[in-house]
């Protein structure tokens, strides 16, 4: 195909020949190109190199070029990305998929090794890691050892995984997360690859199946996060279908301030970014304050995009971008070759440059301030000096609505309620300490947006050291922990003498992964878990992630703050964020005498000398083996099967969705009479909606292990039995803090079935309307399914019985993954919404004309009453691409793509 391809020729670097896809050709057949933003320039050379008349035309190419006059272009296109990278959470259940997929193709009496990875695979063992032990010189090694324990059967099948998929790298556990392997190891800026017509050189580009994948934009490569499903079909040879983008330009000018940090600075962006609104959107930054941010720095921005909505983060490759690949140990001819091909492709960021974009934003980086976000969402940025007021306002409200329930039990005639003066009294360690509404039982330097960062990470070092030279100390009530994303972390530290006094305030090291952001914070001490429930204490984690929704850091912790990771440290010394740092003393020195964090803060000089002493060999080192694994990894028998033989497993088991699938796909039926299983609000995330953290006993996933004969404290959690569909289906929508209007006044997986009316888990009515073969649809407000690329969102959904999710606006990921499970996603028409149908979830509704569906069709939708009326709306169809129509049609991406591998599509 290349050698007839009109935009093919060679670029020489060092001695050697690339053949490469030029854009300047490009601009000479179709136009000039010098003011398209960067990312697009990437996804023109990404069309340039597929053109094959068929997925991609040279009207594509002109499309793409053409959207330099409007910011615009309503056109699909076919991305094809040169690897696909997967954490184990999302991973696991992608590669059972993948062996499913070979037993579904021996079923059907072909070659199973037909179903093999087309593209290269990354898969990094970093989300099972949970914080049981912490404070102590061996709370790194026997958390290690407890999940190996919990996760054997889930790495034994990764490992035989390793060995029967072509293109299939497994990155084992304790080594680091996938973000920050892929930003200081994997990522190349500039990939190769030896074709039939010699050595070719290209953009390096990805998707990952975590969302936060967008850190590698940092690198100038352009990837995101998608759900496993849709990764899935990009590892098996198929194309990403979207629509080109708009892309939103963000320029920054100025440089922070002395004691501002890059956190600071991405919790003003995401701010800034949430409230124009970027979703489904590129991101590209600019401007001459881009020479002032670090590598690093601009890799907590582009970690956050998620955060902010936008598909992607991006940053230009330039100096800084060449400067950070010889530190963290890339090879000479790797850096000689992405400048000479940025440069030769006009990929390189040049002083002034300008493009142009759909939008154009600015910030001024001398304007951050110090900031926190939260209690409930990532763009909600709060200023340090603001958070005291918050905290007085939330307790203030929440004394009110006691003061309200308790004049209400006396109306009621249930009695006076007691004063409980001493309720809050705790007895840790000894001690009798008083535990408040926003003490903070978690301080928690996580992986992933922060500790890619030597800056922020060597400050957390300094203000422990500084601390401690005044005589402060963790307050007893907080859980503390350090879990970097990667072993170069821990190495600098102790070559900076830091580790020590972060240890001595309890930030030991817990583990490489992540840990507290995603829910594996691990128990409280039980007294404090005690105390919280009886005084229904509204409580606070900070950490140094992305994510603090409801429900997410800990099931009891009430209030989630994002902080930087000197933050965090603070925190901990305080204990509260019920306090004006910038203002209030943090505690009192040896002498009685007030410590102010202004007085413990190191100046900018303090880490710049720190971060000086980070070098390429630390990098060298902890890379040079990095697939290897410790004895317990290397110990562990892989079956040698190619066909995977189902083991008698809780943790993996052969899932349902090939079962009985034929060669050709049934014609899609409309839906007739379905019953609602949910009627949710705004913002439900993907967190409300996918099973994730602790297992309880009662719910029906805990029913379900109990009735296996696992003991409850072997019932690990959702994220580790991903790869086991009994127990998904019964934690889907099941999250603590989840809302379902159809059971008001509840909260939790807890629906009303109709028509009996009866309240009940909501898989346990799921089960019920499967037996009585009722279709089901949930209905939402706007925003749904925001968060982490989370496929078990959309599987889960599924296999309850869902056809169609009605919601006033989708995240960009969860509508995808929805449709490449057959659910069909339909959106409110403007001024139609759940409240103006007087929705209750009484109704039935039915779905017409599936059989003769277009991308963004509209569609009629007929609501009848319980009292017999009926009401017919429109709706339209976000099937957005005809690729999507095509996997909506197949019951599926995988099925689609597995009718495709045996030729049957």
């Amino acid at each position: 195909m290349s050698q007839s391809n009109p935009y093919a020729e060679v670029l020489k670097v060092a001695g050697q020949e690339y053949q490469i896809f030029s854009l300047a050709k490009a601009a000479t057949l179709h136009g000039t190109i010098d003011r398209l933003p960067f990312s697009l320039k990437v996804l023109l050379e990404n069309l340039l190199r597929s053109l094959d008349a068929d997925t991609v035309t040279t009207d594509d190419i002109q499309a793409l070029v053409d959207w330099q006059k409007h910011g615009h272009a309503d056109r699909e296109i076919a991305f094809r990305p040169a690897r696909v990278l997967m954490q184990d959470f999302t991973g696991v259940p992608a590669v059972v998929d993948l062996a499913a997929m070979r037993a579904a193709v021996a079923e059907l009496g072909e070659d199973p090794q037909k179903i093999n990875p087309l593209s290269p695979v990354d898969l990094v063992i970093d989300h099972s890691v949970m914080v049981d032990h912490f404070a102590s010189d061996d709370a790194f090694g026997q958390n290690v050892a407890i999940e190996m324990e919990r996760n054997v059967e889930r790495y034994t099948f990764l490992r035989w995984g390793q060995q029967a998929f072509a293109n299939f790298k497994v990155v084992p556990p304790g080594t680091g997360i996938c973000h920050q392997v892929n930003l200081e190891y994997l990522g190349q800026s500039v990939w190769a690859k030896a074709t039939d017509d010699g050595e070719q050189a290209y953009p390096d580009t990805l998707v990952g199946t975590d969302s936060h994948t967008t850190m590698i934009n940092a690198l100038g490569v352009l990837g995101w996060g998608v759900g496993g499903i849709e990764a899935e079909a990009a590892m098996l040879g198929q194309p990403v279908s979207m629509l080109i983008p708009e892309v939103v330009g963000l320029e920054f000018t100025g440089k922070l301030a002395a004691g501002i940090t890059a956190t600071d600075l991405v919790l003003t962006v995401t701010e800034l970014l949430r409230n124009h609104g970027v979703v489904g959107k590129f991101v590209e930054f600019f401007g001459d304050g881009l020479d002032h941010l670090s590598l690093a720095d601009r890799a907590t921005i582009a970690n956050m995009a998620p955060e902010y909505g936008a598909t992607c983060g991006f940053f230009p490759v330039d100096q800084i971008t060449l400067d950070y690949m010889a530190l963290t140990g890339r090879d000479e001819k790797v850096i000689a070759r992405v400048k000479a091909y940025c440069q030769a492709q006009g990929l390189w960021r040049k002083p002034g440059h300008k493009a142009i974009y759909t939008d154009v934003l600015h910030l001024d980086l001398s304007s951050v301030v110090p900031s926190l976000a939260g209690p409930k969402r990532p763009q909600d940025k709060v200023g340090l000096a603001d958070l005291k007021q918050h905290c007085d306002d939330v307790l203030a409200l929440q004394l009110k609505m006691v003061a309200e329930r308790d004049a209400k039990m006396v109306d009621e005639g249930g009695g006076q309620p007691q004063p409980d003066s001493d309720e809050q009294h705790v007895e840790l360690d000894g001690q009798k300490i008083k535990l408040n509404h926003h003490a903070v039982v978690i301080a928690a330097i996580t992986s992933c947006t922060n500790t890619s960062n030597p800056s922020v990470l060597m400050a957390a070092g300094l203000l422990a050291r500084n601390a401690l030279a005044r005589g402060l100390q963790r307050k007893p009530w907080v859980k503390s922990s350090l879990a970097p994303g990667s072993k170069v972390v821990t190495r600098y530290l102790e070559q900076a003498g830091l580790m020590q006094p972060l240890e001595r305030l309890g930030f030991h090291l817990v583990g490489y992964g992540c840990t507290t952001c995603i829910g594996n914070s691990g128990p409280l001490a039980k007294a404090v878990e005690d105390k919280i429930h009886r005084a229904n204490l509204n409580v606070s984690a900070v950490l140094s992630g992305n994510r603090n929704f409801e429900g997410r850091i800990h099931p009891l912790v009430q209030s989630n703050w994002l902080a930087s990771p000197p933050l965090v440290v603070a925190f901990a010394l305080a204990g509260t964020v019920n306090i004006d740092l910038s203002k209030d003393p943090i505690g009192n020195d040896k002498q009685g005498k007030p410590v102010y964090l202004q007085d413990i803060w190191p100046s900018n000089q303090d880490i710049a000398n720190e971060v000086a002493k980070v070098h390429s060999s630390m990098f060298k080192s902890e890379y040079a083996d990095v697939f290897s694994g410790d004895a317990s990894w290397q110990g562990i028998k892989v079956p040698q099967d190619k066909t995977y033989t189902w083991p008698d497993s809780s943790y993996i088991r052969q899932p349902s969705f090939f079962k009985d699938m034929g060669r050709e796909p049934a014609p899609v039926q409309d839906i007739k009479e379905a019953r609602m299983l949910a009627l949710l609000g705004d913002s439900v995330t993907t967190d409300h909606i996918s099973p994730a953290g602790a297992i309880k006993a009662s719910s029906p996933a805990g029913r379900y292990l109990t009735g296996l004969g696992v003991a409850e404290a072997d019932f690990n959690s959702y994220g580790s039995r991903r790869g086991n569909h009994e127990v998904m289906v019964r934690g889907t929508f099941a999250n603590v803090r989840i809302r379902n209007e159809m059971a008001p006044g509840t909260e939790g997986g807890v629906t009303t079935h109709q028509p009996s009316g009866e309240q009940m888990a909501i898989y346990d009515a799921a089960e019920r309307y499967l037996e009585q073969k009722t279709p089901l649809v949930v209905v939402a407000g706007k925003e749904y399914g925001t968060g982490s690329s989370r496929d078990w969102a959309a599987k889960g959904t599924l296999l309850l019985g869902v056809r169609a999710v009605l919601a006033e606006s989708y995240e960009r990921i969860h509508r995808s993954n929805l449709i490449g499970m057959g659910v069909l996603p339909l959106q409110f028409l403007p001024g139609v919404d759940r409240k103006h149908l007087q929705l209750t979830g009484a109704e039935t509704f039915s779905i017409s004309g599936l059989n003769t569906l277009k991308p963004k069709q509209k569609v009629s939708v007929l609501i009848t009453y319980p009292d017999g009326d009926q009401q017919k709306i429109e709706m339209l169809c976000r099937i957005d691409t005809g690729n999507e129509l095509a996997y909506y049609q197949h019951g599926g991406i995988l099925h689609y793509v597995l009718r495709r591998m045996i030729g049957s599509a």
